[in-house]
């Protein structure tokens, strides 16, 4: 009887997810895993792709308790790439984000509900241009498990759009926002 009590605890602990507790994570921007994207109108006649190449974060994740998730992420301002370099010396400058005088950007949850199915809704603080405002990222769950070098992994991909206008930022032509497009694969601490 204590064998197949013993057994059966063994094959459902080995049953479970992996990961299937909460766990930290480091976002992995040294292996280039994760990105932050922006589309931008270009005078409502075309869009601007870019991205901003340097940031860092972290985030905890417990797949048995979502509402419990936490998420922080900085972004250096000044690392904005359009992929032409006379666009982003302008975009960056005061005219726009002002990445000198404004060269960090921060985003903080303060909540996440889970939607079902993989879905969620990230609400937090962000500080951008001097201002902090509330958004709400929705994404979704894409998976977690062993890498191939014996660490554990997370990945999510996440939309926002924001009014420029909410963060003190010039609005130039028919379009007043940006949409944000975040893809994050995080390594377990």
């Amino acid at each position: 009887m204590k064998k197949t009590l013993l057994a059966t605890g063994l094959a459902f602990a080995m049953a479970l997810p992996f990961g299937a507790t909460a766990a930290d994570y480091v976002i992995d921007t040294k292996g280039a895993h994760a990105s932050i994207n922006f589309k931008v109108s270009h005078l409502g006649y075309s869009f601007i792709k870019g991205r901003f190449n340097d940031f860092s974060g972290d985030f905890t994740y417990d797949p048995a308790n979502v509402g419990a998730a936490k998420v922080n992420v900085s972004v250096d301002t000044r690392s904005l790439d359009s992929n032409h370099a006379e666009r982003d010396k302008h975009i960056r400058s005061a005219d726009f984000i002002d990445a000198a005088k404004y060269s960090e950007a921060t985003f903080k949850s303060t909540k996440v509900e889970d939607k079902g199915n993989g879905m969620l809704a990230i609400s937090g603080d962000l500080n951008l241009h001097g201002v902090t405002k509330a958004i709400v990222i929705d994404a979704e769950f894409i998976g977690a498990g062993q890498d191939p070098w014996g660490g554990q992994r997370a990945g999510f991909v996440g939309t926002t759009r924001l009014e420029l206008a909410d963060f003190n930022i010039t609005v130039m032509g028919p379009s007043s926002y940006v949409d944000m497009e975040l893809h994050v694969e995080g390594i377990q601490k």
